[in-house]
């Protein structure tokens, strides 16, 4: 886009999602991989971000230069049991297990909060057993938190709002864009 784009394009553009997530993390352990997530977190549209039993402010994620922590709500709770969300809204937990649902498979709420384990760790059983859902990133082993995050977004946008169907190929990209 550039200045000579329409007002209506700018504001329709990038599509948004139907409903809202929100992202967060349990237990994480560096401020660093917060604000990452946070920054994300803005960029994707999210309603609000959490963590559940960290021990510093959201306010020290000094990696989001978005300043995501001025424009989203962000909830710190102590533990699971102090975690309240939306009603209908459903909390899909992010974790690397064999009864997990792959990504490419799951359809995503239309209200979800979507959780992340710690950095060096797993969900707790507690925070695992309030999931509605238990999805995994289909790789061979764990990535940053703050990666996982932001693939876990994108799929959600990718998949629930209206972007144009892709070229089935390269060909067909080239022909559509010289003609």
């Amino acid at each position: 886009m550039n200045e000579r784009t329409p007002n209506w394009l700018r504001e329709t553009w990038p599509p948004k999602p139907r409903g809202y997530f929100a992202i967060g993390a349990e237990r994480i352990s560096k401020a660093l991989n917060l604000g990452n997530l946070m920054r994300s977190a803005h960029a994707f549209g999210a309603s609000f971000t959490f963590t559940i039993g960290a021990t510093y402010q959201a306010l020290e994620a000094r990696a989001d230069t978005s300043k995501g922590q001025w424009h989203l709500p962000h909830y710190n709770w102590a533990k699971v049991e102090d975690l309240v969300l939306p009603e209908g809204c459903k909390l899909v937990g992010i974790e690397l297990t064999e009864d997990a649902i792959d990504l490419p498979s799951f359809y995503h709420p239309l209200r979800a909060a979507y959780v992340l384990g710690p950095e060096r760790g797993s969900l707790s059983e507690a925070l695992l057993a309030r999931c509605d859902h238990v999805v995994r990133i289909p790789t061979a082993f764990c990535i940053n938190v703050a990666m996982a995050g932001a693939i876990v977004m994108y799929d959600r946008v990718k998949t629930l709002a209206r972007f144009p169907e892709r070229p089935v190929s390269a060909a067909e990209a080239l022909r559509k864009t010289s003609s």
